[in-house]
């Protein structure tokens, strides 16, 4: 370990799925508003944390595509961090990258949510969870539901307003990430303009839908989830990418139900009876796609 590193230590930062995804709305301030189920998966990034005894921001990550500058959102953190509390010490932040990126499964933002919690730790700063959670409403919208330490949660507002969902069932999950690049803004501006208004009389039904989807949840009701599970966003991701809704489809023909896209990004999840199926699924997949992964609520 070189001269000038003290203590470190390793975090995992999860990502998610977004078992439901209704738009309700457009906010002042350009965002959107969002009725959602957030997911904890298995599928996780790995931060390791250590303190220099310089008053350095030093990132690293094993992922060419990752900014180390104040484009991260883990750099971005620790700024803040020293803004809110006059800290000023160093820290060297190594990000393994497992979760792709700029997939719609808030990689970043799981990050960022590590990124506190370490910080704070190796820092020293003594920072409550009420506190933190105040802090990453600065970052990005859904860095607090990483913060709250639960497998499944309601995400409001800008999907930023996190409420307990008391499910203590595993879901198991094939999830695919297809290499087309697409970014939230696009995906929202889309929907802005041709899916907002078109589907605002259906909004009673989709909060129902999403209460329903909880319900399911919360009874260990698989076949229910399976029926339930949707993204508004679907349609704006299939005029960016329609070879997206064309992988879609051939993901149905095996899965059957239980298949979505989640959050704004080209993942397709399918949720699956048991490991064995999904593992079934996956291995016809591995055979075009590079970014296969079955995995489990976390």
């Amino acid at each position: 370990m070189p001269k000038n590193l003290r203590k470190t230590f390793r975090l995992l930062s999860p990502a998610k799925l977004n078992l439901a995804l209704q738009v309700t709305g457009r906010r002042r301030d350009g965002f959107h508003t969002l009725n959602t189920i957030f997911e904890r998966i298995s599928l996780a990034d790995t931060l390791t944390f250590s303190d220099l005894r310089s008053d350095a921001i030093q990132i690293t990550c094993n992922h060419p595509s990752v900014p180390l500058d104040e484009r991260n959102l883990v750099y971005k953190v620790a700024m803040l961090l020293r803004k809110e509390t006059g800290v000023h010490k160093g820290a060297r932040i190594n990000i393994q990258k497992n979760i792709p990126v700029a997939a719609g499964l808030a990689g970043g933002s799981s990050n960022a949510a590590t990124a506190l919690l370490g910080l704070n730790r190796l820092w020293d700063l003594r920072l409550s969870r009420v506190e933190l959670i105040r802090l990453s409403k600065k970052i990005g919208s859904d860095v607090a539901f990483f913060l709250y330490d639960l497998p499944f949660a309601f995400g409001t507002d800008r999907g930023d307003k996190i409420r307990k969902l008391a499910s203590k069932h595993k879901l198991w999950h094939v999830l695919i990430t297809a290499k087309y690049p697409l970014l939230t803004k696009d995906v929202y501006g889309i929907y802005a303009k041709e899916f907002l208004v078109r589907n605002k009389p259906g909004l009673t039904k989709k909060t129902e839908n999403v209460t329903m989807l909880a319900r399911s949840l919360c009874r260990d009701d698989v076949s229910g989830v399976r029926k339930r599970v949707f993204n508004d966003l679907e349609g704006p991701i299939g005029i960016l990418r329609p070879s997206l809704l064309r992988l879609k489809l051939r993901l149905q023909k095996l899965a059957r139900d239980g298949v979505c896209f989640s959050g704004s990004g080209p993942s397709i999840f399918a949720v699956t009876e048991t490991e064995a199926e999904a593992e079934r699924i996956a291995d016809v997949f591995r055979l075009k796609y590079s970014q296969v992964f079955v995995v489990r609520t976390a």
